[in-house]
């Protein structure tokens, strides 16, 4: 079978450099699906492509196939076999993470691949099957319905709430409500809306506080909340505190109840009462006094989703929620002026700032960064969109150049810009990958902002990589330094590689009205939430997601 090129992408990026093995499964994948695609599960794709058909985003009966085999059976009626290609391989590494994670760990949070065994964690109070509830969406947008039913009856029958340890606060609501909230409004199961809103309200004991801000760990079971014991004078953090807006206002649409919006609107009106030095906003809060401790601004770890949440807030409200408007191109400024710097070698990235400090170097997590600028080019001051974009475009490069100056083509966990360096990481303690999305990320909403194909191009050249260091024999792995040409796996299959990491690629190589961006947002953790549409609003001034 013969490969043929995508336009824009290098020979080498279409999977020339394969195995012999790899490709005959790779056509035997293809050939199935062409013989049998078409004439068995022509796709029921109203939904999931284009407008949704009405305000109500929750679905009975036929939104159930969804997306079965959508993307292969458009391009097998097109005779377009390299797109074919990129979407059966993307689903390869779904399944074969799935079903490995189903073998050795099912029911557990995480699938070590390489002793083959579960992984609970600390992270979850006790809730159990991160994986599933952060795979139900990705599962059901690629059309894999034996797997998204298998996850639905495991949280049917065995997602329990009732557990009595201790639990990020953030990561149980990116996750677990927000793969609920996903799940819902893709298939509108209502067993989703049950758990969801039952979640929901464990979470609010974690608000009472002298502010209203949020503490950072909250038992589920006894209510009890606290801040973590590395954070600085039992500081909240930003982007914990930050990171909720969206999925407590979707729980306010599906319950009724203002309460869930009421708090976090109340750390918006914290947030913009308090001075912000320089117009940044640290990363350390107190959930007492409500007073910043210590002056450390990154758009990475302890900062990042904050900003991003600014952003698509505004875009989920239907771009009219003016104060998040306000708040994060204000921000963006700030971060401009004092963060946004230039290196010799011609690379533009986003140093920290401790106390008027600046740190020289970008966190993996910040190259979400890329995607997010972008997707907030066209409602910035008057004239900006194209300086938006470029700085979009400027920020992703950067993030590609980590990757390409490994061994591995695979990005560090931090790269620096100083002491000659460039994009590289230059402490041992820096050099892990784990499974992370973000750079892929910036390559999706780039694709879909410019089409320019470098991004389908870079982002085959990551499956590449994956395949050949993180893929074991078990599932996926993390490796420990990617700039050793003889990779050391960490042993961890990430929740979030499933969720984001798989996601990001297969929307990468996908059309554009596959989850189109004027109808969805997607939150940190990938888990797309529908656009509260304005003409929405005067339906059901109760709750604008009411059923059909």
């Amino acid at each position: 079978m013969v490969l043929r090129k995508l336009p824009g992408v290098s020979a080498s990026g279409m999977g020339l450099r394969l195995s012999q093995k790899f490709v005959f499964l790779l056509f035997l994948s293809g050939l199935v699906t062409l013989c049998f695609g078409a004439l068995f599960f022509l796709p029921d794709t109203r939904f999931l492509s284009g407008k949704p058909r009405s305000c109500s985003t929750s679905r009975s009966g036929g939104g159930r196939r969804g997306v079965q085999l959508y993307l292969h059976t458009k391009r097998v009626i097109r005779g377009d076999f390299t797109d074919l290609n990129l979407f059966v391989l993307c689903l390869q590494m779904m399944t074969f993470a799935w079903d490995n994670y189903k073998r050795y760990a099912w029911g557990n949070n995480e699938l070590r691949p390489l002793t083959r065994n579960g992984h609970l964690g600390n992270m979850f109070g006790g809730l159990r099957g991160a994986s599933i509830v952060d795979s139900l969406d990705t599962l059901y947008i690629m059309g894999l319905m034996e797997e998204y039913e298998e996850a639905k009856e495991w949280v049917q029958n065995n997602l329990d709430l009732n557990s009595n340890g201790e639990a990020s606060l953030f990561e149980v609501n990116i996750r677990y409500v927000g793969g609920l909230l996903s799940a819902y409004y893709l298939t509108g199961a209502e067993i989703f809306k049950q758990k969801v809103m039952e979640l929901g309200e464990k979470l609010l004991p974690a608000f009472n506080t002298p502010t209203g801000i949020p503490r950072g760990v909250i038992n589920l079971g006894s209510g009890t909340s606290w801040s973590w014991g590395w954070a600085s004078a039992g500081s909240s953090i930003l982007a914990e505190f930050g990171t909720l807006h969206l999925e407590f206002l979707h729980l306010s649409q599906l319950s009724g109840s203002p309460l869930f919006t009421e708090k976090v609107m109340n750390i918006r009106k914290l947030l913009n009462k308090i001075e912000k030095p320089h117009g940044l906003y640290p990363n350390f809060l107190s959930p007492v006094s409500g007073n910043w401790v210590q002056h450390h601004v990154s758009i990475g770890g302890l900062g990042d989703s904050f900003y991003e949440y600014l952003i698509k807030s505004y875009l989920m409200s239907d771009k009219t929620d003016q104060e998040a408007q306000k708040m994060y191109y204000s921000a963006m400024e700030a971060i401009e002026t004092n963060l946004v710097q230039k290196s010799p070698g011609g690379l533009t990235y986003v140093a920290e700032w401790r106390g008027g400090i600046l740190d020289h170097k970008m966190g993996h997590l910040a190259c979400f960064s890329g995607g997010m600028i972008g997707i907030g080019a066209d409602d910035g001051p008057a004239g900006q969109r194209q300086h938006y974009l470029d700085l979009a475009a400027e920020i992703t490069h950067t993030c590609h150049e980590s990757y390409s100056r490994s061994a591995t083509k695979l990005g560090p966990e931090a790269f620096r810009f100083d002491a000659g360096a460039e994009a590289t990481a230059t402490r041992l303690s820096d050099r892990y990958y784990i499974l992370r999305p973000e750079v892929i990320e910036s390559y999706m909403y780039m694709w879909r902002l410019t089409h320019d194909p470098k991004y389908r191009e870079w982002g085959w050249e990551a499956v590449e990589a994956l395949e050949k260091h993180c893929r074991v024999d078990a599932g996926f792995s993390g490796i420990r330094d990617v700039y050793a040409s003889t990779v050391s796996h960490d042993n961890m299959q990430q929740s979030f590689f499933l969720s984001e990491t798989l996601k990001y690629l297969y929307l990468l190589f996908s059309d554009d009205d596959l989850l189109p961006l004027e109808d969805w947002v997607f939150n940190t953790e990938a888990h797309p939430l529908p656009v509260i549409h304005k003409r929405c609003l005067q339906d059901k001034p109760k709750s604008i997601f009411s059923r059909l």
